[in-house]
């Protein structure tokens, strides 16, 4: 299996640095990044959580048409959003807090009650979601519609 690279290059302190994430193996482009954009509440450039998000969402919309084709069912498109939350770690710092899927679904060959097994699967077994398993709370709020 491949190896997939980014790399980031920084300058300065945490609170007046900044940097550039460079989507290496993908040379899909380059992204800048500072402490204080990611804490912001609005999003100005991209974070690491948007990232995170990024490659959740993906990588879970894949998992979970592979689990509504072993049900039985045919995917027909899938809407995956995720939501990743960084707040404070307990134990100092940051943390990531919080990750919300939520997943509308047009699927055929599957009821609701198979559809939202199918889903949890890929919950659990997403690539991504393994990495993230350390995260406290994971929500899924799927549906077929």
């Amino acid at each position: 299996m491949p190896t997939r690279s980014a790399r980031t290059t920084w300058a300065g302190g945490l609170q007046d640095g900044s940097g550039q994430v460079e989507l290496v193996s993908s040379k899909v482009g380059k992204f800048d990044v500072s402490f204080p954009r990611r804490v912001a509440d609005t999003a100005e450039g991209t974070s690491p959580e948007e990232l995170i998000a990024a490659a959740h969402s993906s990588c879970y919309s894949m998992a979970l048409s592979a689990e509504i084709a072993n049900a039985g069912g045919t995917p027909e498109s899938l809407d995956v959003t995720a939501d990743v939350t960084l707040g404070p770690d307990p134990e100092g710092g940051f943390r990531i807090s919080k990750i919300k899927l939520t997943v509308r679904a047009v699927a055929s060959g599957i009821g609701a009650e198979g559809f939202y097994a199918a889903a949890t699967a890929a919950k659990h077994g997403c690539p991504v979601s393994k990495a993230l398993a350390g995260v406290a709370e994971v929500e899924l709020d799927a549906e077929i519609i």
